[in-house]
């Protein structure tokens, strides 16, 4: 199990919201691959040195990077784009009700990912990491193809500075594992 899951290119900053939760998006799909080779590493060689920094990885960025990622979407992405655009707003319904599912989700790996060693004690794990990066998979493809490109579309400079300080400010506050 490597890092080699994360790619190198420079994130954009919070000049650039919409690029900014791409890049997010991105690396949301690189740490849930991450908990499919812990699955993978698990069934062959059990919970050991390499799973649990693994799952202490995963753990440290939905606890903290992946509630900011939400926040930034249902607190001041979706209200603007609702804002200009009426129509997107079954669009935005269907992602916060996915918003909350996915929680859900992550509520159960966040009791096993907390204390890697009952990796091995807890017979849904495999299930539970299938389930959530299936949903987190799903849910990105229709951010990005439904909302996000409307975004950059009629977002207007200043709306789009305002999302980027609201993003910069929550994770001033939250000073820990940034997106």
């Amino acid at each position: 199990m490597t890092d080699d899951l994360f790619t190198t290119e420079p994130t954009p900053d919070f000049n650039n919201p919409i690029g900014l939760l791409k890049a997010c998006h991105q690396r949301i799909l690189g740490f849930c691959e991450l908990l499919e080779k812990i699955v993978v590493h698990t069934n062959e060689h059990g919970v050991d040195k390499t799973v649990t920094q693994a799952a202490q990885k995963v753990h440290r960025y939905f606890s903290t990077a992946g509630e900011h990622h939400t926040a930034d979407e249902e607190e001041d992405l979706f209200p603007l784009l609702l804002d200009a655009l009426a129509e997107t707003g079954t669009v935005i319904q269907s992602l916060q009700h996915e918003h909350s599912a996915i929680h859900a989700l992550w509520i159960q790996l966040d009791s096993v990912l907390s204390s890697p060693a009952l990796i091995d004690e807890t017979s849904e794990f495999e299930n539970w990491v299938k389930e959530f990066s299936d949903a987190y998979k799903e849910h990105i493809q229709v951010e990005e193809t439904e909302l996000f490109s409307k975004a950059e579309e009629i977002l207007t400079r200043n709306q789009l500075e305002k999302l980027g300080n609201s993003m910069k400010k929550r994770r001033e506050i939250h000073q820990t594992y940034s997106d």
